[in-house]
């Protein structure tokens, strides 16, 4: 395994992060659709820096029966029937992310990846039950674990809300393209390898190696 892969899943004791954003049609996973979904990979430079490595993105046919809150449509602006949406079944957006994933993760020399996403609960509700909902049996990602970039953000820049995050992080933020989960998903990735990477400046990774002996010493 190379340095570099071996640096990446050290980084988060082998979990492979993959920053994710849905637009859907309500708040219920179940019941409402799913519109929109996108996916940021990330990569590590050879200093351990993060930048975002590869995005996919798919607009989402509402699958059958799905509920479409019309507050919802109006708030992100979607109609999911425009057939300008160029939009894709559940299956065949969740399949080729997955895809994508599977071969980082694998690149990175992870064993599982991670959801990153703001509001992470919301985001990780509907994947999973996108998942469910068309049996696909193996999912890279861990089921219930994640990493919120709202907390992140709260800890580090002392902001909970996307884009005043990203205003406080320097991260240009156009409040006309948010709520396009494309647009979304690279802002919170950006985001995400902002908070990690200042905290590596800072000196909170790797830890110091007289720390870490120290600690195998106490568990003996």
């Amino acid at each position: 395994m190379a340095a570099a892969t071996t640096l990446f899943a050290q980084r988060f004791r082998g979990y492979y992060p993959v920053v994710i954003d849905v637009e859907t049609a309500g708040f219920n996973a179940s019941t409402d659709a799913l519109l929109e979904i996108a996916a940021c990979t990330l990569k590590m430079d050879e200093d351990g820096k993060f930048s975002i490595d590869q995005t996919m993105h798919f607009h989402v046919e509402p699958f059958e029966g799905a509920i479409l809150n019309p507050a919802s449509l109006e708030f992100n602006g979607i109609d999911p029937y425009n057939p300008l949406r160029g939009a894709v079944d559940e299956r065949e957006a969740i399949t080729e992310i997955f895809k994508m994933v599977r071969k980082g993760q694998k690149d990175a020399g992870c064993q599982r990846a991670v959801m990153v996403a703001h509001n992470a609960a919301f985001d990780q509700g509907f994947l999973n039950a996108a998942v469910e909902r068309n049996s696909i049996k193996r999912s890279p990602f861990h089921a219930f674990v994640s990493f919120d970039t709202t907390t992140l953000a709260a800890l580090a820049l002392g902001q909970t809300v996307l884009a005043k995050a990203c205003m406080a992080a320097g991260i240009p933020f156009d409040g006309k393209e948010a709520h396009s989960a494309l647009y979304d998903t690279e802002r919170t990735a950006e985001l995400f390898c902002h908070i990690v990477n200042r905290w590596q400046a800072l000196g909170g990774w790797p830890l110091p190696i007289d720390l870490c002996e120290q600690d195998e010493q106490d568990a003996e």
